[in-house]
Formats: structure tokens, C-alpha cells, sequence
């Protein structure tokens, strides 16, 4: 699973996602890709089971880029306690998804290929996401 080495803290608040994403809204390593269309937060686990869902059927030719990273902590008390005594412990981390992010990237594929190998891992992710083409 995907998880930072180090965090400059241990946990972090929730916050909210408002904005369109500025920064990976281009295909940079690939020539096509899978772009979010709303926001979200993905979980390492999520992006694990798309990379291997994308994985079995590409086998070895073609090469796949995760574009998204989980850094986030998120937290959860145990069950059945009581309210108070502070936050709780980091259970697993996650990635902030804006809109128009690009999250997988794929070369060295016919077009047909990456458009189901793109379709299968969006199935494993909880937000929703088109496929995009180099220009």
C-alpha cells in the first residue's frame, strides 16, 4: 500500500475540496489517461486496486503512471468508545482528488487496449472519471 515515509504532522483536519485542480490537468509521461470529473478522496487501497486491475490485463507491454499520491492521514477511534479523550489514531491515508485531475496514465498500448484497461481500474475508484488523450 501507498504511504508517506514521513509526515511533518501526525494528523491533519479534513478540510474541504472547492476548487478545479491546477497543476496535473496535462498528460505528462503516457499518451492517454484517466481524468476525475469530481472530487474525492481516494484511499491507498482504492489505488492499489486499480493499478493491479489495470496491471492483469495490460501484462507486459505498456507501462502505467499513478499520478496521485495518499499523504493525507485520516484517523478512527476504536470501536465502541467513548466520546472525548482526543482524535484518534492514523487507520490509513489518502489522496485529495479535485476535478480535472489526472490520476493514471498509460503508454505503448493500442487505443483500444488503454480505453478498457482505463474503464476496468475506474470501476475500483469511488469518483467519477473520463477517459483523455494526448494532444
Amino acid at each position: 500500500m501507498l504511504r508517506p515515509k514521513k509526515t511533518k504532522f501526525r494528523t491533519t483536519h479534513k478540510g474541504y475540496i472547492r476548487v478545479l485542480e491546477q497543476r496535473s490537468t496535462k498528460i505528462f509521461f503516457g499518451w492517454y489517461g484517466l481524468k476525475a470529473i469530481e472530487p474525492g478522496l481516494i484511499t491507498s487501497k482504492q489505488i492499489e486496486a486499480t493499478r493491479r486491475a489495470m496491471i492483469r490485463k495490460i501484462k507486459k507491454s505498456g507501462k502505467i503512471w499513478i499520478r496521485a499520491y495518499p499523504d493525507i492521514p485520516v484517523t478512527s477511534k476504536p470501536v465502541e468508545v467513548r466520546m472525548g479523550k482526543g482524535k484518534g489514531a492514523v487507520d490509513h491515508f489518502v489522496c485529495r482528488v479535485k476535478p480535472g485531475k489526472i490520476l493514471f496514465e498509460i503508454n505503448g498500448v493500442s487505443l483500444k487496449l488503454a480505453k478498457e484497461l482505463l474503464r476496468k481500474g475506474s470501476m475500483k475508484l469511488p469518483l467519477r472519471t473520463k477517459f483523455v488523450q494526448k494532444k
